[in-house]
């Protein structure tokens, strides 16, 4: 009995590593879209680069960054960016609506694992053909620092991939909230916009407003883009790295409860709009 259950344990695994795999797969039929990806995220770059330095003037600090590090800042944040962006809150949005989502539900796997995995294989896909190569362009058109100590890379990268997996159940979220408002364009929309600012994108959180910055210490937001851009540049160094690595695995796990409720809930709830 038990060697049968382990057999079908290991059976579901793989088919969740497909996922994965067809999800990268059909990303890469699309790359021309992604190459062009690249040319937006060079000139978002571009803009935000000449903003801080007239900004900044003639090399003075801005929020605690030196101009180096707030060049090196806006790149690997925005290219960061292309890694953990996905589109699950409205591919959730989309199954409930038009009634597909229950055919998901009554297959034998996890609807919400199926889901992160699909993510996961997307976000392969973008470090690998979108933010290396965006990485790398930018380097050389921008003055770029990049970290010299192995531990920083180290740092950066395990926390790059919690920055997905935060951003991604913040999205699941935001997705099955179509359930209970029916259409949650605006409310996916809201969210977009939340993130970018509060997670430090757009400005690092040090430029907020001291009350502000106090507020988004203590919401999910800052563990996507701030935490990891930090560690990349300097700013936090030595243990202090795995102890905002620390503040990641926390909000990853407070996060799982709401998906969880929110599924079970989605489950009773279930109902189709149309055809």
């Amino acid at each position: 009995m038990r060697q049968g259950t382990s057999i079908v344990r290991n059976l579901m695994n793989s088919a969740y590593l497909d996922f994965v795999r067809i999800r990268f797969l059909t990303m890469l039929a699309y790359r021309v879209n992604y190459y062009l990806g690249i040319f937006i995220y060079i000139l978002n770059i571009g803009v935000y680069y000449f903003t801080w330095k007239a900004i900044s003037g003639s090399g003075g600090e801005l929020g605690g960054f030196t101009s180096a590090q707030m060049t090196t800042y806006v790149a690997v944040t925005w290219m960061a960016r292309a890694f953990y962006f996905n589109n699950l809150d409205r591919e959730i949005s989309s199954d409930i609506r038009d009634g597909s989502i229950a055919i998901q539900f009554i297959r034998p796997y996890s609807y919400i694992l199926v889901k992160m995995m699909q993510g996961f294989g997307e976000g392969i896909f973008r470090f690998l053909l979108f933010m290396i190569p965006g990485m790398a362009i930018a380097i050389l058109l921008f003055p770029v620092q990049l970290p010299t100590a192995w531990s920083a890379w180290l740092g950066f990268l395990t926390m790059l991939l919690f920055s997905f997996l935060i951003n991604s159940q913040i999205n699941v979220i935001t997705g099955l909230m179509a359930f209970f408002v029916e259409n949650n364009e605006g409310m996916m929309r809201m969210k977009r916009v939340v993130v970018d600012l509060c997670s430090g994108l757009i400005v690092p959180i040090t430029l907020f407003p001291g009350w502000l910055a106090h507020v988004l210490e203590w919401l999910p937001f800052q563990a996507i883009t701030y935490l990891p851009g930090a560690v990349f540049t300097g700013r936090i160094t030595g243990s202090s790295v795995w102890q905002v690595l620390g503040i990641q695995v926390t909000w990853f796990l407070v996060l799982l409860l709401p998906m969880i409720v929110l599924n079970r809930l989605a489950r009773q709830r279930l109902f189709v709009q149309g055809g």
